[in-house]
């Protein structure tokens, strides 16, 4: 799993300081993608184990989560990365273009949050009262786009 950079964002998950790790590869290819350059998976930088530790260990006290933009098709590599997250007190989250119904159910076992939904441009994005896209608290299985609006 390569990675294309490494973050600290604050609202992509409302009331969070997240560690933002952009994976690289994904093959959705939205039309009007923001990130087009994050389609080819031989961009960036290999995340290796003691990569990943090292930046979770660094930001200890001050993130409070770990949020991967993609990856899914890395699912024993992004599994093993969230169990860490959490393990190390981290809440967690998936940005992705695919539905819910297309993540395994283990993946979703290791999320607080999930930003689900193909990028449709006349849409909109989560802040759209039109949008296709849910961002959702996992437990509660509850839609939290409301946090997004302005």
């Amino acid at each position: 799993m390569n990675f294309y950079d490494i973050q600290i964002v604050l609202q992509e998950v409302p009331g969070q300081i997240s560690i933002c790790f952009s994976i690289t590869g994904c093959n959705l290819h939205c039309k009007g993608c923001h990130s087009p350059h994050l389609w080819k998976k031989e961009l960036g930088k290999k995340l290796t184990t003691d990569k990943y530790l090292e930046v979770i260990h660094k930001y200890k006290g001050f993130a409070t989560c770990v949020l991967f933009m993609g990856g899914e098709w890395h699912q024993k590599v992004l599994i093993e990365y969230l169990e860490i997250a959490k393990k190390m007190g981290y809440e967690t989250c998936l940005y992705t273009g695919l539905s819910k119904d297309k993540l395994s159910s283990e993946i979703l076992t290791h999320l607080t949050w999930l930003k689900f939904g193909a990028w449709i441009e006349e849409l909109g994005g989560l802040n759209s009262p039109i949008t296709n896209q849910k961002f959702i608290d996992i437990k509660q299985n509850k839609i939290l786009n409301h946090l997004f609006k302005i």
